[in-house]
């Protein structure tokens, strides 16, 4: 194991010696405007492409990318996209960073297909999306935790009116084994090489507020029951912000955490089918609903109870 930085080349060159494929998940995932978007772009964009060439220095063969369901959109919450797949050729149309830096880095990665290493090989990429990723550690999850153990086991709601197919983290590992298989296997490659794979599973489509309540009802947690604001309230509340930002970006420097994408990425029904790579990769989900759900409750738990004693330390 080696720890560094995603731009230093050193680091990088050091890491791509002696091995025969590069996964690369390294990315700085920020949905809320908590980031510079310079840094973000160095990371997501930059960082990839230095990866990319010490792959081809290095004379790796295989690269594989972790994308995001968010290079496709959603771009206007009035929108339905229901089980869309690959051939649609969606493509996020929002400013901002996060969505943008990884449509870009995507791009990169698979225009490199094809790329002549030092040692006269040829590397050989692939990228694969995934929906919004639950599981063990999640850190999504664990931030509506942590809010909800503040708040008397009273979930927020921020995603009531969406409709979306999430995927757990253990099938998401699995797609990525699987991609590397199939581009070592010289009857499957051709198929594979530069091509880009939703990743989805079983986990029934639903909204991100009952998701998060589905792996917590376990322990107590509840859904908030009152109103919410009309999502095209939340839209053009979220808009004046912006204007606000805009307005004070000569002399002060204001980026809300609330923005029309977050509404529009919290309220959208948007799913999409996992056919492709059922049929490239052989790609079947490695954890059924249930399993996966056991096992993110389970850790819910845990959280729950670190919680607990942190209350007992701080009373004694």
């Amino acid at each position: 194991m080696l720890e560094g930085d995603i731009l230093d080349k050193q680091c990088l060159k050091d890491a791509c010696q002696g091995i025969s494929v590069v996964i690369h998940t390294a990315a700085i995932i920020d949905v809320v405007n908590a980031v510079q978007q310079e840094t973000i772009m160095n990371i997501n964009v930059k960082g990839t492409q230095l990866l990319l060439e010490a792959c081809v220095q290095a004379s790796v063969p295989i690269f594989i990318y972790t994308s995001t369901i968010e290079v496709a959109g959603p771009n206007s919450y009035k929108e339905v996209i229901q089980n869309g797949h690959e051939e649609e050729h969606l493509e996020s149309r929002w400013p901002a960073p996060y969505p943008q830096s990884k449509k870009l880095a995507e791009k990169a990665v698979l225009e490199a297909n094809g790329c002549a290493l030092k040692n006269g090989g040829t590397l050989y990429t692939c990228s694969l999306r995934p929906m919004y990723i639950y599981g063990e550690r999640s850190p999504f999850l664990s931030g509506h935790i942590d809010c909800a153990l503040k708040n008397n086991g009273m979930l927020t709601n921020y995603g009531r009116f969406s409709v979306v197919n999430p995927v757990y983290v253990g099938n998401v590992a699995w797609a990525h084994i699987l991609a590397l298989r199939a581009l070592r296997d010289p009857r499957k490659a051709p198929s594979i090489q530069g091509q880009f794979y939703y990743i989805s599973d079983d986990t029934p489509h639903q909204s991100y507020d009952d998701l998060n309540y589905a792996l917590s009802k376990d322990w107590g947690f509840r859904l908030d029951s009152r109103m919410n604001l009309p999502i095209f309230l939340q839209y053009w509340l979220a808009f004046l912000l912006e204007m606000v930002g805009f307005l004070l970006s000569p002399i002060y420097k204001y980026k809300p955490t609330f923005s029309r994408h977050l509404v529009t990425l919290s309220n959208s029904v948007f799913t999409f089918s996992y056919k492709k790579a059922q049929r490239d990769l052989g790609y079947e989900p490695l954890f059924t609903w249930e399993e996966a759900s056991q096992n993110t409750t389970e850790w819910v738990g845990s959280l729950v109870r670190q919680h607990r004693e942190t209350l007992k330390t701080k009373t004694h």
